[in-house]
């Protein structure tokens, strides 16, 4: 994560262990700078999930002074036999996440830091799947601010279901967010964009930003061949000062 610069803050992390609306555990990232944290921030990874790379943005986010906590977004699908390892058996298993539940993981992990660690704002940010959910979860009114890398405004063909809804629908409601996109990603084309800032017309607390010739995941993973060091370094200062840390 080279493009999100560490903070003055040392860092405490560790696993835990969350309960979903369900009763499932759902296993969990959570680190906190010491002293009082600024405020909350739940994350929600990409479709690939916890991983080595989570961890280290976990980190490097509390060096800002935050309290961070990412839960693992398919916590249910080891039940299925699925391989989480498998990104493509991942991305099949799309269709069958609930919303609810999904929203309801990330409230438990608001509501953790809320109590584990003191904060009174707690701001949701997420990557690709990760920012659908955010989109979805700034219209919960659990969120004080939302931000969202690259996440779908419409549900992707083949990820549609009963359970799965368009973030469009409930983006009026959002609380402030700031939307961060590529004009060369396919999963979020340009009539996507335009319909999400139409839903935030006459909205000035909520912010669309586009960087030219970027592609999906142009942010969050430095070793994909989409990175783009000086959009990233860019986009991670606007994420910083709008979350205030």
């Amino acid at each position: 994560m080279a493009a999100l610069r560490e903070g003055r803050f040392e860092v405490e992390s560790g696993s835990i262990v969350l309960r979903g609306e369900d009763g499932e555990p759902v296993p969990a990232l959570h680190a906190r700078p010491e002293g009082m944290p600024r405020r909350g921030v739940v994350l929600h990874p990409d479709i690939g999930g916890l991983r080595p790379l989570f961890e280290d943005l976990v980190l490097r986010l509390a060096t800002h002074g935050a309290a961070v906590c990412a839960p693992e977004p398919f916590a249910r699908a080891l039940a299925s036999g699925i391989d989480l390892s498998d990104i493509a058996q991942r991305m099949a298993y799309v269709p069958q996440l609930e919303d609810e539940l999904q929203l309801g993981d990330l409230a438990a992990a608001a509501d953790y830091l809320v109590v584990h660690d003191d904060v009174r704002d707690v701001a949701i940010l997420g990557f690709c799947m990760g920012g659908m959910y955010a989109l979805k979860a700034a219209a919960t009114g659990r969120f004080d601010r939302a931000v969202s890398f690259y996440g779908m405004v419409r549900v992707l063909e083949g990820w549609s279901s009963a359970t799965v809804a368009e973030p469009l629908s409930t983006a009026g409601q959002a609380c402030p967010t700031l939307a961060i996109f590529g004009d060369s990603d396919p999963y979020t084309p340009t009539a996507d964009i335009e319909a999400l800032r139409t839903a935030w017309s006459g909205r000035t607390d909520c912010e669309i930003v586009v960087y030219p010739g970027a592609e999906h995941g142009f942010v969050h993973d430095p070793d994909r061949p989409a990175h783009r060091a000086d959009d990233a370094a860019d986009a991670w200062t606007r994420v910083l000062e709008f979350l205030e840390l």
